[in-house]
């Protein structure tokens, strides 16, 4: 054997070491995606994700109640009477003093300007399961003019926050934002 074949003998082996290798890895790669993509959300789930809510027929001091990713939520257009009994609680007398808001920053206190969608106020929006055992409470109802919970008696001010009973924190505040004067989308 020459020296010329010995290196076209040598170049051929090695291209058959890359396509061996190379198919290898494809068919590896082919046989992991379905596990891969199968941890993916479901269309359904994606659907449910994000939800647009019409909100223009809300009149102050009427809430509307939708379902979002299995679970109530509460949207609230406040009267100005609910906001000022709000915002004249002092957080020093709540049970839970941190917001519990998804849209406010770590670590925010629970005064009703970091519960409420707008500055104003009028806007508030909040699962609506009781954080004691995730009963549904009542609207306008309880010792505070928010919610109550029937089930074991947590009792909600007008901004969500917990004022009495056994529930342990305010009602959370999912993601939110205003896409215009009347849509709020929640996720």
């Amino acid at each position: 054997m020459s020296h010329a074949e010995e290196e076209h003998e040598g170049t051929r082996r090695d291209f058959l070491y890359y396509a061996t290798g190379g198919a290898g890895a494809v068919a590896a790669g082919a046989a992991v995606w379905p596990l891969v993509n199968q941890m993916n959300p479901s269309a359904d789930v994606l659907a449910l994700s994000s939800i647009v809510v019409d909100v223009s027929s809300l009149d102050p001091g009427t809430q509307l109640t939708v379902k979002w990713l299995g679970k109530p939520v509460f949207i609230r257009r406040r009267s100005a009477d609910e906001i000022e009994e709000a915002r004249a609680v002092a957080v020093s007398d709540l049970p839970d003093q941190g917001a519990e808001n998804a849209n406010a920053p770590v670590g925010a206190d629970a005064s009703d300007e970091n519960r409420t969608l707008d500055e104003a106020g009028e806007w508030l929006v909040m699962m609506g399961v009781c954080t004691h055992l995730g009963c549904v409470p009542l609207g306008d109802a309880g010792d505070f003019g928010g919610w109550f919970c029937p089930c074991h008696g947590s009792h909600y001010d007008t901004a969500g926050r917990i004022r009495k009973g056994p529930a342990p924190t305010n009602l959370p505040v999912p993601v939110a934002t205003f896409l215009d004067a009347t849509t709020i989308q929640l996720g």
